[in-house]
């Protein structure tokens, strides 16, 4: 399989919690951005939350013909050595004009998404793929990022449910996570994965390295 080596990485309290809130307020958020460029991932990857808290417009696109795509395709409206990849299955996030971001977007979507949300991506010169009937096809969406988008690595960075679909998917490499010396504990908060089937095993991992840092916070690598 042609694939960018994909790496999850995160800022984590101690009990595994990533409210970027939450985070925020810990030790180890300098930290965090530093690992992220060691690891040397210039492709970022978000789910259409974490999307929407921290880099989409605020509102939902309004489908005027809810025509579904019903196809796999995709469009390259930029060429860079880097991306941000958002997941929104539907296809219901708003967005700038993709030159006023640091890095040109590249938005995956299911083929249930309507043409016209496609045709307003376009008008944003913001490259799209849409592949899986009525889900995205994770595997055959990173295919399309490493053959016609030249994504050689890729940094997924939140939240838990994009991050428990890829290492269920069997497409993670590498788990990065910078643990934050602090404890949320509040109910119902996400966590570094969620989402996995209940009937999914542990997945067993292979520690890399471990660094501490004076503040506290401790960098931790992981082989999947």
């Amino acid at each position: 399989m042609n694939k960018p080596y994909i790496i999850c990485h995160m800022m984590t309290s101690i009990d595994g919690r990533i409210d970027c809130d939450m985070t925020a307020q810990l030790q180890g958020t300098q930290e965090y951005y530093e690992t992220l460029k060691t690891i040397e991932a210039p492709t970022t990857l978000s789910g259409r939350v974490t999307a929407q808290l921290e880099l989409a417009q605020t509102g939902k696109f309004q489908s005027k013909t809810n025509e579904s795509l019903n196809k796999e395709a995709f469009a390259k409206n930029n060429d860079s050595a880097g991306y941000k990849v958002i997941t929104d299955t539907k296809g219901t996030l708003l967005w700038d004009e993709d030159h006023n971001y640091s890095k040109p977007h590249i938005v995956i979507t299911s083929e249930q998404v309507t043409k016209d949300y496609l045709d307003y991506l376009d008008s944003k010169q913001i490259s799209w793929i849409a592949t899986g009937k009525d889900h995205i096809d994770l595997s055959r969406a990173v295919e399309i990022l490493a053959e016609q988008f030249n994504v050689e690595r890729m940094a997924i960075v939140g939240g838990g449910h994009i991050d428990g679909s890829f290492l269920d998917a069997g497409l993670t490499d590498e788990i990065s996570l910078l643990i934050g010396p602090g404890v949320d504990g509040r109910e119902g908060m996400p966590a570094v994965f969620d989402g996995r089937p209940k009937d999914r095993k542990p997945m067993p991992l292979k520690l890399q390295s471990a660094r501490t840092y004076e503040d506290g916070a401790i960098w931790l690598r992981y082989l999947v």
